[in-house]
């Protein structure tokens, strides 16, 4: 095989396995929201680590910590597509059992438009499975790209 031929084989292969990671990485994050939307604490719960943190940066900057538990619950107390919170995933950064990732979103309830922010996602690999650490969260009502 000639060199073209093998850095071709080489960064495809790099690429395919590096794209497989990330999907990985991915399905938490999109399992969580997919949970929300179909109001199923099941799949919510599959998601995070048993000790999980869960906090939002209030508009005043302090940091509020909510309880996964309550959250999971008032997810079961909702109606399917009640929740619809779509993401955008900006960045996805690994090493190792790590992994870091942004993601950009916006918040609707019932269909109407709610309010918009970023979560800033920690995940870890246990037993060969992504599942989510730490979640942090902005929230605001300006500045926000609805998305139809």
């Amino acid at each position: 095989m000639n060199k073209i031929a093998s850095l071709i084989v080489l960064f495809s292969t790099f690429c395919f396995g590096q794209q497989t990671q990330n999907q990985d990485v991915e399905k938490p994050i999109r399992n969580l929201f997919l949970a929300m939307k179909n109001a199923d604490p099941e799949l919510l719960q599959s998601v995070f680590v048993e000790n999980a943190i869960f906090q939002t940066i209030t508009k005043e900057g302090t940091v509020k910590t909510d309880n996964v538990q309550d959250f999971i619950t008032s997810i079961s107390k909702v109606s399917k597509n009640d929740l619809d919170e779509r993401i955008t995933i900006e960045g996805i950064h690994t090493d190792g059992n790590l992994a870091s990732v942004f993601t950009p979103y916006q918040f609707y309830y019932k269909g109407k438009f709610l309010h918009c922010g970023a979560n800033s996602f920690q995940l870890v690999k246990q037993n060969g499975e992504w599942k989510i650490q730490y979640l942090i969260d902005t929230r605001r009502k300006e500045n926000c790209r609805e998305t139809k």
